[in-house]
């Protein structure tokens, strides 16, 4: 039986409380919010913080103003704000995918965002990793999955995270040195072990969601069982429409993205995938090959649930799947 180890816990009222505890922590402190990772992840003793920091006492971080939203809201009642079912579904959509209903009753929208990387060779107990030597992540010097590479592979398994990419939405920081607003893709690294821009001082403490304004987006997930698994694929589509010409009637795409989760270790975007889209109808032929574009730079590695050349492909089913809902339901709102 996996045990937690011995720890401080504190419960802040504020940001700037919660900001001094970490102050006074150092290195020894951490975040949490719903702890569905950090807390098996201490069983595991992937960390080992001596002091424990809540932030779901601190009422700022659970508001929802317009399209601000508080980063300690659950995952549960993010997916259920009937405004944001109708102009924000993708967000809605990734939250109501993330394992099961009791993880995302206590489970929170920044916990999703900042999730630990994940890698079949990392998240084992401390005995099964001692058994074949430890890994970079985590006490060792070589990652299992990639024995010659400089860089740990472990793979980000967000749901949320690819869609906020795709999206283009802003992530609230505070911090010692005040507070910080960052597009959300350029809070993630493509490494195993820095997967995030944010400093571990720093709260993440809302998201800015862009207003509904001629686009859309949806969110396809990948995954063995119907529910608590993470990603072994997700692909976040947007797009946005022409409006005000004649070309706003067959539905004319001025801007796309797609991203990616579970191939790398950050949400990846594939800038030649939301190339092929513009100017386009979204017809069969742009499917296609925008769904061949996002296949190639998709390189899965051996280090989640099933095998990979079969992941891969089924990149470019995924991403087509997500573009023929987005051209689905521009096609009833125009009935």
């Amino acid at each position: 039986m996996l045990r937690l180890p011995f720890f401080t816990y504190l419960q802040p009222k504020s940001l700037a409380d919660a900001l001094r505890m970490k102050a006074d922590a150092g290195p020894d402190g951490m975040f949490v919010a719903g702890g569905t990772d950090l807390y098996p992840n201490m069983k595991r003793r992937h960390q080992e913080p001596r002091v424990v920091i809540s932030l779901m006492g601190v009422a700022e971080l659970r508001k929802m103003e317009g399209w601000n939203v508080g980063t300690c809201v659950t995952l549960s009642d993010l997916s259920h704000v009937p405004s944001f079912q109708r102009s924000q579904s993708a967000v809605t959509t990734a939250a109501r995918l993330v394992s099961t209903p009791l993880l995302r009753n206590m489970g929170t929208l920044g916990g999703n965002l900042c999730l630990d990387t994940r890698c079949n060779y990392y998240n084992q107990s401390y005995e099964w990793r001692k058994a074949i030597d430890f890994c970079m992540k985590k006490d060792g010097a070589i990652c299992w999955v990639a024995p010659s590479s400089p860089r740990c592979w472990a793979v980000s398994s967000s749901d949320v995270a690819p869609v906020m990419v795709a999206i283009g939405a802003e992530y609230q920081l505070v911090g010692p040195e005040g507070e910080r607003l960052v597009p959300a893709a350029r809070c993630y690294h493509n490494d195993g072990i820095n997967y995030l821009t944010k400093q571990p001082d720093e709260i993440l403490a809302a998201v800015r969601l862009p207003a509904p304004d001629g686009w859309d987006a949806v969110y396809h997930k990948l995954r063995r069982r119907g529910s608590f698994d993470f990603p072994v694929l997700g692909v976040a589509a947007w797009v946005r429409w022409e409006r005000g010409s004649r070309n706003a009637e067959r539905g004319t795409i001025v801007d796309a993205r797609i991203v990616l989760g579970g191939v790398a270790s950050c949400p990846q975007e594939v800038p030649e995938a939301g190339a092929v889209l513009k100017g386009t109808a979204l017809d069969d032929e742009a499917i296609a090959a925008a769904a061949e574009a996002a296949y190639r730079p998709s390189k899965p590695l051996d280090n989640t649930d099933f095998e990979l050349s079969w992941r891969k492909q089924m990149t470019r089913v995924y991403a087509t799947r997500a573009l023929q809902e987005l051209r689905s339901r521009r096609s009833r709102r125009r009935e």
